[in-house]
């Protein structure tokens, strides 16, 4: 376990070692903050609430999404590029598990992205955007759980579109079909509720909504402290180890088209 943690450490350091693209990074996601503030304010301004949303609600909503949004894609991109350059084949030789060690060195993308992005945008959204507390010290635990839960729900169904990459000329067409239906079921981009009742029984059937309106709408407490949060983590739960046990499932089917010569 010790060479994953060493390869999340070297991950961060990569990260942080382009000044430019650090900085470029947080303004481009304080700019964002900012689009979505005017744009909700414009929206409410001639009304206290939206399908018994208020404002202040709702734009503690969409940037608590927005900050979410960035944390459930990455390894399956560097699974993808490394399959079709052939890199793959040096890394099956390795002696580590390959999708843990791309898994390890996403969460430590994850982690610098956290403090780069994500802190700076939930202190400006707070203090100059309404942006919520948590209603109750319960209410933020269970959301910090839901929130990490969500986060490995997004890693495993990002490197489940990465393994296809076996079987595709180009997963670029998979990953565009694969962020238009995660944006509008995983309630990226407004809250689930105010989509249609068909809508919403459909997202119940898919794991989107755990990565990102699932542990949102804990916090904001559009699902109510209690029985029904418990529920929704235990249903994200279930989603992980669906989309953890899909992926070892493809992938072992996968590796056995790796033919390597040499060596």
């Amino acid at each position: 376990m010790r060479k994953y943690w060493e390869l999340l450490i070297s991950q961060i350091k990569v990260d942080t070692a382009y000044i430019a693209w650090y900085w470029a990074d947080m303004f481009s996601s304080i700019l964002r903050l900012f689009i979505m503030y005017f744009f909700w304010a414009a929206v409410f301004q001639h009304k206290h609430d939206l399908s018994d949303i208020s404002f202040e609600s709702m734009i503690t909503y969409v940037v608590l999404a927005m900050i979410m949004e960035s944390y459930i894609t990455g390894a399956g991109t560097m699974l993808a590029h490394n399959i079709k350059n052939g890199d793959i084949a040096l890394e099956l030789l390795k002696p580590y598990d390959y999708l843990t060690k791309l898994q390890f060195m996403d969460l430590g993308s994850k982690v610098s992205g956290f403090v780069r992005a994500s802190i700076p945008v939930f202190l400006l959204g707070f203090f100059f955007a309404d942006v919520q507390l948590p209603a109750t010290p319960g209410g933020f635990l269970l959301f910090i759980i839901s929130f990490m839960i969500g986060i490995c729900i997004g890693a495993q169904v990002d490197l489940i579109i990465g393994v296809f990459a076996f079987w595709t000329v180009n997963i670029w067409g998979l990953r565009v079909l694969r962020e238009a239906v995660a944006k509008f079921f995983s309630g990226a981009l407004v809250p689930l509720t105010l989509f249609p009742d068909w809508f919403q029984a459909i997202s119940q059937y898919l794991p989107f909504q755990s990565m990102i309106y699932v542990p949102v709408a804990i916090y904001t407490g559009q699902i109510p402290a209690g029985k029904e949060a418990y529920l929704s983590v235990l249903t994200q739960c279930v989603w992980l180890i669906i989309t953890f046990i899909s992926v070892r499932i493809i992938w072992s089917q996968a590796i056995k088209k790796v033919t390597i010569f040499g060596g």
